[in-house]
């Protein structure tokens, strides 16, 4: 692996890292203002977590 590939696969790392990270902490805003919406509000994240990983998997396969 080259220099430019390991900062590459760095800034996935932490570009997922971010996304997940604002997307528990809406997900625990929402629940706090809605809370009887947590079932509907907790599957919507998880599938959006979900989808944000899967597309960092497939960053770091295409960048190595």
């Amino acid at each position: 692996m080259t220099i430019p590939n390991i900062v590459g696969a760095g800034l996935v790392v932490i570009g997922a890292g971010i996304g997940i990270g604002q997307i528990g902490g809406k997900a625990m805003e929402a629940i706090a203002r809605q809370p009887e919406a947590t079932g509907k509000i907790q599957t919507a994240m998880l599938i959006a977590a979900a989808l944000i990983e899967g597309i960092g998997f497939a960053a770091l396969f295409a960048v190595s």
